[in-house]
Order: structure tokens, then sequence, then C-alpha cells
């Protein structure tokens, strides 16, 4: 998706920000960003797409909620947390985003970002005005059918946090999780049974609807049971199929 929207450096972006500039076309994650159905005349147009890099350290946002949507931004490297606040003030963590996926799109509705971004670690995103991205997106049209599916993406996404948090038990919460993590890493070549945590397990429970108590508690279950490795944040997956059954044991 990154690949085909073009941007020039605005005067918010600082010198240090805009010498990172690149055309995505070189980019190790283009098989996940570029729409796979570019005809040879729109890849020729998008070898000359500038495109804008920014650097998000470790406990900073990337944007804040209620801030003017203008902006899309494809992780290139790192991985994000999204929250909101509840009506007492307290974080409530929404979902997390590695490599390769994109934030921001809780602003498409209401124009301005439904909540904030935060790097979990020293990470770097691709910059996606939206005004260029309509616009683009008429001009190519597998462009537009990328978007959608981005967006249907998405929705499944948030109907599956909705399952998670309504109808799962403790430990299916976790299962699934874990399990979900896994596939996503393995989609970005990395590996799908040995990975490290870059949340916090409080984080993990706001995000599960847990308490910090019971994270603990279910990670050494699991641990016992052979299911996982665990090391501080580190995990290992040792049966992926006794997970799998976590989730289809009867209630």
């Amino acid at each position: 998706m990154s690949a085909v929207i073009a941007i020039q450096p605005k005067s918010s972006f600082s010198p240090v920000n805009a010498k990172f500039e690149v055309s995505c076309t070189s980019c190790n994650l283009r098989e996940l960003c570029l729409p796979g159905a570019l005809c040879v005349e729109d890849v020729q147009r998008v070898e000359n797409i500038v495109y804008a890099r920014r650097r998000v350290k470790r406990g900073e946002a990337l944007f804040n909620a209620g801030a003017e949507f203008n902006a899309m931004y494809a992780i290139r490297s790192g991985f994000f947390k999204s929250s909101v606040l509840d009506g007492e003030g307290r974080e409530q963590v929404t979902g997390f985003f590695m490599v390769g996926e994109l934030l921001g799109l809780d602003g498409l509705g209401s124009g301005a970002y439904h909540g904030s971004a935060i790097a979990l670690e020293d990470s770097e995103v691709c910059v996606l005005p939206y005004a260029l991205i309509e616009q683009m997106s008429h001009e190519v049209p597998a462009l537009q059918r990328h978007l959608h599916k981005v967006l249907a993406r998405e929705i499944v996404r948030d109907h599956g946090v909705m399952l998670l948090l309504g109808s799962m038990r403790a430990e299916e919460r976790l299962a699934t999780f874990l399990l979900n993590l896994s596939k996503r890493f393995l989609r970005r070549g990395y590996s799908a049974s040995d990975f490290h945590l870059r949340m916090t397990r409080e984080e993990l429970g706001s995000y599960l609807g847990l308490k910090l108590e019971t994270v603990s508690r279910l990670f050494s279950q699991f641990q016992e049971a052979g299911l996982i490795g665990v090391q501080q944040k580190h995990v290992r997956i040792l049966d992926i199929p006794g997970l799998e059954q976590v989730l289809a044991a009867k209630r």
C-alpha cells in the first residue's frame, strides 16, 4: 500500500526526518505494501515516487486521540500499541501493531483519530497522507481495491476483539492472542514459534480484559502444560495444536 502514495515533505517534518526519504519500491516491505495487481505502467509510476519516513522513539506517540486525521502510517520497523482513555482516565489498550501493518485507520470516519498510537520500541513508519491516497486510488484501481481489503481486514480484526472480550474464557483469550501473533509473525517472514513480546503484561491484560495476576497465572499454566516456554518477555510456542485445543475445549 505505501508503495503507491506520492508524498512531498511538509514543514512539520524536521530535516532529520527528511533525510530518510526513499522510494518504497526498494523497501524490503514491498511485497506486503504493494497491491499485487499493479500493471507495468503503474509500477513505472511508482518508481519515481518519494516517501517520507518518520522515526518514533519508544514511549512516544505517533498520534494522539482527538488529533485531526490527515494520514495513515505503514510500520516499517518496530511495534506499536493503540489505546483510548476510559471515563475515569484509565488506559484501555485496543490493539498491537507490527511491521507491515497500518495505523490510523480509525480516523477515516470521523476525521479525527479515535485512539492514540504509542511506540513500544524504537520504530519507523512511512507517512501516507490520506488526500494523496484518495487521489491515487482514483487513478490506480488496484490501489483502491487494496485499500478496501485493508479496511475489511480491520473490520474483521475489530470483530475478533469483540468476540475475544465478550465470550471467551481467560485461557481462550490468551491462546487466541498467541496463535494470532504467531500467524502474523509468520506472514512477515519471522519465526511463528519464537518471538519477543514488546508489550508488558499489564498492557496485554488491558487488551485481553484480564487482570495482571490472571495473565501471569495463565503464562505459568501454559508453561507447566508444555504449551509454551517463557523467559521474561521471550516466548517459544512449543505446542501449537495444544494451544488450538484450548480453544476447542468444552466450556
